[in-house]
């Protein structure tokens, strides 16, 4: 049956919740991290296994080298140093990926430095210029409107914009900081109403109740979400069943 709409569901795994096997059927796309903020050596290899098996794309998922703080702090770091991290992190994945004859599709860029990169023009440059040095045609995950979109978009780079399904947004678009109230939507049924605002129309209904314009191409789903896979299961039949496409 044709599908007016489609799009592409992501999560973040390998950070050592242990779901994986669980959230994979509902997947398109997996953005896999890269040791830095969460997981190790073994942790991405068998994750990497479980995607080939159900045929989910693979993607780097690299971060401010911070355990601590599970990434999601800006970290004081160097240019120089966290431009050699977030390499040394891609080069990880594409390493780990070969060893399966897998190919690595996408990197998204994890907490802190996925949003410091929205709106930061010199950290997105570290960020674009890292991948640059390691790896050329793979496809961006960026949000809509942000400074390391444009950029990717300057540097001749594929984008997939991203929407985020268990999170709520700002009026500038930006993601409801976890520190204050209702910054995660734990709802299925908001969850879907949420998604599909935002596929079939657009919009996104922002945390002070003003609809705001947005592109997605694909949707996250927090891997670490306390209610993960009953929040996938329930938006993967939510969406085939009013007509639109994952994949």
């Amino acid at each position: 049956m044709f599908s007016k709409y489609s799009i592409d569901i992501n999560c973040d795994v390998a950070e050592g919740v242990g779901n994986e096997a669980l959230l994979m059927p509902f997947l398109s796309s997996c953005n896999i991290a890269c040791a830095a903020h969460a997981g190790d050596v073994e942790t991405i290899d068998e994750v990497i296994r479980l995607a080939k098996l159900h045929q989910v794309k693979i993607g780097a998922h690299p971060s401010f080298p911070d355990r601590e703080n599970f990434g999601r702090k800006i970290m004081p770091i160097s240019d120089e140093d966290l431009q050699k991290s977030i390499e040394n992190q891609i080069q990880l994945l594409i390493d780990r990926a070969s060893a399966q004859k897998v190919s690595l599709h996408h990197i998204k860029l994890h907490g802190a430095l996925y949003n410091l990169a929205a709106k930061d023009q010199k950290t997105a440059e570290i960020a674009i210029s890292a991948i640059q040095n390691v790896i050329k045609d793979v496809v961006l995950f960026v949000p809509y409107n942000s400074q390391i979109a444009q950029l990717a978009l300057s540097r001749g780079y594929n984008l997939m914009y991203e929407a985020f399904a268990d999170r709520n947004y700002n009026d500038d678009l930006s993601l409801v900081a976890r520190s204050l109230p209702n910054s995660v939507l734990s709802n299925r049924k908001d969850v879907l109403a949420h998604v599909l605002r935002i596929v079939k129309e657009k919009k996104v209904l922002t945390i002070s109740g003003k609809e705001f314009n947005i592109q997605s191409d694909t949707l996250c789903v927090h891997g670490d979400h306390k209610n993960s896979v009953e929040i996938l299961e329930y938006l993967y039949e939510g969406l085939r069943n009013n007509e639109v496409e994952i994949k």
